[in-house]
């Protein structure tokens, strides 16, 4: 059965500065990809792609001899075709069995959304990834991937971020896990060997990171120059959005949130909609949050934020205006409100995402 050789260790941890030194004596870091029906194929690629390309295309530009850094592979539980959550087709290098040992673990993306999700993930590629760190295997993982460490319990104890929209599910199902939620990149664990990164696109953030952790920062630079990839310097919050939660068994705070929904910019949200659940103010206080995950003035503050957010990025209407619209006549609190909520003002906020007027011209 072939395997993937693994690289001798290496004295400890390199710095990014001096992390290239040797590099052109040493073999290729053996990284494996895991791939599970669930994983997002563009992001397996992408990763693919960016660790193959660390010291090979700069080199080939300059004509200088190719000194790949790593050694990539696709590895499933079977290295038979694997149809993915998004109906395409991956064809594994390896599967689980023909690789003892290797350098890197990197989990990407994988699709899930509730507890019964995560209890349907392959119990093999779970196992093999507790057998990988009990060989000494570093981890890493973006986006919906750090669900999948903590599955296999590997993130007890340690911090952890992931995409946005998976954060309650992780808090929820992995209590002793510390949940960083507004980081791009968490450190944890033994010579840093838990590596997470947050939103679909930070996967680019911790390749980089790789590159620079184990080839200096100047390959880091000149792969992000090739493939235009950029440091999500904010962190996770300005991308982050309301996620209502409607799926609950509570008919009144139900009826509640549709009002809500058209009724927000009023002065009186709150009260009218404790009016209408029919319910006495500390029993909706609390069925509210108990439904929703937010107290009812929260709720409200997130709804309309949610709102300037769609209008900064689609008009050109002043701040000033946006923020009497959604529901604040004082321009300074409203500023204060995104802020604390986003991350970054309502001006910083529509010249990161407001969407190029270019764009808008072709599609109007």
């Amino acid at each position: 059965m072939a395997t993937m050789e693994p690289i001798q260790p290496q004295g400890g941890r390199p710095g990014p500065q001096g992390a290239a030194s040797g590099a052109a004596d040493r073999p290729p870091i053996q990284v494996s990809i895991l791939v599970f029906p669930e994983s997002d194929p563009c992001i397996i690629y992408g990763i693919y792609d960016t660790l193959w390309a660390a010291g090979t295309f700069w080199n080939a530009m300059q004509g200088a001899p190719s000194r790949p850094l790593f050694r990539p592979r696709l590895v499933a539980a079977t290295a038979e075709p694997l149809r993915l959550y998004t109906d395409v087709t991956v064809v594994p290098h390896h599967g689980i069995d023909e690789v003892e040992r290797t350098d890197i673990v990197f989990v990407p993306n994988v699709m899930v959304y509730t507890a019964d999700c995560l209890g349907r993930l392959d119990r093999r590629l779970i196992g093999w990834i507790r057998e990988q760190h009990g060989k000494g295997a570093q981890f890493c993982a973006s986006c919906g991937g750090p669900l999948v460490l903590a599955e296999a319990g590997l993130l007890d104890g340690h911090c952890a971020t992931t995409h946005w929209s998976y954060v309650k599910l992780l808090r929820d199902h992995f209590p002793k896990v510390d949940v960083q939620p507004n980081r791009i990149l968490t450190q944890s664990g033994a010579g840093h060997g838990l590596v997470c990164s947050g939103g679909s696109s930070s996967w680019q953030d911790l390749c980089l990171y790789l590159i620079a952790r184990h080839g200096g920062i100047a390959e880091a630079l000149r792969v992000s120059r090739l493939f235009l990839y950029q440091w999500h310097r904010d962190g996770q919050q300005p991308y982050a959005s309301m996620v209502a939660n409607v799926g609950h068994d509570d008919p009144a705070i139900r009826q509640c949130q549709s009002w809500l929904a058209d009724h927000y910019p009023r002065a009186d949200a709150i009260r009218e909609a404790s009016r209408l659940s029919g319910l006495p103010k500390r029993s909706f206080d609390r069925r509210f949050r108990a439904a929703t995950g937010y107290a009812p003035l929260a709720y409200v503050q997130s709804l309309r934020v949610e709102e300037a957010k769609q209008m900064l990025e689609t008009g050109n209407d002043p701040v000033e205006e946006i923020g009497r619209q959604v529901g604040y006549e004082d321009p300074a609190s409203f500023r204060r409100l995104f802020r604390r909520l986003v991350g970054m003002g309502p001006g910083d906020y529509r010249r990161k995402f407001q969407v190029p007027h270019n764009v808008m011209a072709q599609l109007a």
